[in-house]
Parts: structure tokens; C-alpha cells; sequence
């Protein structure tokens, strides 16, 4: 079975435009990448402080790489209905109910990456005022992912809306496959 296989969710498949695959395929390898490296470094400035030759930089580099995960994060679970997304009260409706729930549920979705767009650029504009320290970069480095989340966001909310609205939210899931079939001795002793 590929990774990319494995890095995909099928589950509510009916949401999901096939041509966007590649990009949660592609979050979820960013989120990866950002996850051990933000590991790597907590543990480099351990290492390095304990034995009493701190690197200040990887402060930075740390909080980098945990501000670009958390986000990119967030963009990976709303695509795959992880996250921002209130599974409780839905699933236990059907019909009309249902629909009315996931369409409001999607509605505010869209809202918090609204404001996530908008709050989050005017972030990054006035972070070119405020510098990180030791290396003087500006911090709307770290801003910067804030609005891109946020169109990340919308654009999977508005995939499920409008596949929600064609095809309904309300559809049975293929049972899971977690490998090879289980086979019974029962099974086993009937094959000629």
C-alpha cells in the first residue's frame, strides 16, 4: 500500500473532490516534517543548554516550527473532518435535521476562517514593526501562515458544503480494512 495510501483519509469520501487529494497529502507530509523538527530542536536546545553552550537561535526555531504546524495542523483535520467540526450532534440526526445542522456547522466554519484571513493578514502587515530576537527577522514570519490557514480552511469548508449539498452529509462508512481478512480456524478447515 503507497504512504500516500496510508496519509489519506476515505472515510466520508462523499465530501471530498478527488483533485484536492494531493494537497491534504501534501499538509500532511508539511505537518510531519514540522512535528520531527520541532522535536528535534526542543531537543537540541536541551542538549545545548545542559551542557552549557545554548544556541539562542533555536528558540526561534522551535516557536517556527510549532506556529506552522499548529496551523498547517488545523488546515490537514478540517479537510479530513478531525477538527472545527462537531460530529456529535450531526451524526445523530438524519434528514432535514441533519442537513440544517451541517450546513451551520460549515457556515461558522467558514466565519473562523474569515476572520483568520482577515485579523491574520493585518497581523502579518503590522509584524514588520516588531523583530525577533537574536536574529532581527521580522515578526511576520510567523504570521504569515495564519491567513494562508485560514484560505486553507475555507476552501475544504466550501468542498464540503457544496459535495454536502449534492450528494448529502448523511452517508453509511465503508467498514475499515486494517490489513488482511481475519480468517476463523472454522473458515480454514472448510477450504478443500
Amino acid at each position: 500500500m503507497p504512504i500516500a495510501d496510508k496519509l489519506l483519509v476515505h472515510r466520508q469520501r462523499h465530501l471530498k473532490w478527488r483533485s484536492l487529494d494531493w494537497l491534504e497529502l501534501a499538509l500532511m507530509i508539511l505537518c510531519g516534517v514540522l512535528c520531527f523538527g520541532f522535536s528535534l530542536s526542543v531537543t537540541a536546545d536541551i542538549v545545548t543548554r545542559t551542557i552549557g553552550h545554548p544556541w539562542l537561535w533555536l528558540q526561534e526555531v522551535t516557536s517556527t516550527l510549532f506556529i506552522y504546524a499548529i496551523f498547517i495542523g488545523t488546515a490537514a483535520a478540517t479537510r479530513r473532518n478531525d477538527h472545527l467540526y462537531l460530529t456529535a450532534i450531526s451524526e445523530a440526526m438524519h434528514g432535514t435535521p441533519r442537513l440544517v445542522v451541517e450546513v451551520i456547522i460549515r457556515v461558522v466554519v467558514l466565519g473562523v476562517a474569515f476572520c483568520l484571513i482577515w485579523y491574520g493578514y493585518q497581523n502579518y502587515l503590522r509584524g514588520f514593526g516588531s523583530f525577533r530576537l537574536p536574529s532581527g527577522t521580522p515578526i511576520a514570519s510567523l504570521y504569515a501562515i495564519i491567513p494562508l490557514s485560514g484560505v486553507l480552511i475555507g476552501l475544504f469548508t466550501i468542498e464540503q458544503l457544496v459535495n454536502g449539498l449534492r450528494n448529502g452529509f448523511d452517508h453509511p462508512e465503508p467498514p475499515e480494512e486494517d490489513g488482511a481478512p481475519v480468517v476463523t480456524e472454522a473458515q480454514m478447515r472448510a477450504q478443500p
